[in-house]
């Protein structure tokens, strides 16, 4: 038998149909109601009350966050990227990472603007040279966060200007191999890190 129609929360709706042979190649779902159920500083969660092309309905949960930038410093001559690492308190964990961060009180401000001023915060690093790499979605299925890529070279060493938040985060310049290798053996456990890298990668610029 094969499998029943699921909402995002995982919960079958009783009646629906089951899934198509060829699903069609393109799936409208309408927004019939939206309720916000928690809201802060830093996101909003909302709750959609939807209707899918077959005229079923149901519920969705979206996360609305304001979209980030990701910085991938390169010292091209000595083959060396750097990385941060912090406390990252959903996962308990300390991780390596490319430098990444947004401004959510000011979403309007270019980001090319808001990557050179996170690497300059996190690492000292001031770039002579930003190349918009490109962007992609954090997690589409449930929220519409994006990210924007960013390549700085010519780099020059300055001071860091850390938040309160980032009190614990420690900055290193790491041979790429060693990055590839982090990444391989799951040292870098960051989607937005091994993403952007990989994209960087496929478009040769690094």
């Amino acid at each position: 038998m094969r499998p029943k129609l699921l909402d995002n929360k995982g919960l079958e709706h009783v009646g629906e149909p089951e899934f198509a042979e060829h699903a069609p190649a393109m799936m409208d779902i309408r927004s019939v109601g939206s309720r916000v159920v928690y809201e802060n500083r830093w996101m909003r969660v909302r709750e959609d009350a939807v209707e899918r092309p077959d005229g079923s309905r149901g519920l969705y949960g979206v996360v609305e966050k304001p979209d980030f930038v990701a910085i991938a410093a390169v010292d091209r001559p000595r083959r060396l990227i750097h990385l941060v690492e912090q406390y990252r308190y959903p996962v308990a964990g300390r991780y390596w990472e490319l430098p990444q961060g947004s401004w959510e009180t000011r979403p309007d401000v270019p980001p090319e603007e808001v990557a050179r001023a996170e690497l300059s915060e996190e690492t000292g690093i001031v770039a002579k040279k930003m190349t918009r790499v490109g962007d992609l979605f954090l997690a589409y299925g449930y929220s519409s966060q994006r990210y924007h890529i960013f390549l700085a070279e010519d780099l020059e060493q300055g001071a860091a200007a850390l938040e309160a938040e980032e009190a614990d985060l420690v900055s290193r310049a790491f041979p790429l191999a060693e990055v590839e290798a982090m990444i391989a053996d799951g040292t870098i456990r960051d989607a937005t890190t091994v993403a952007a890298f990989g994209l960087i990668r496929l478009k040769g610029l690094l």
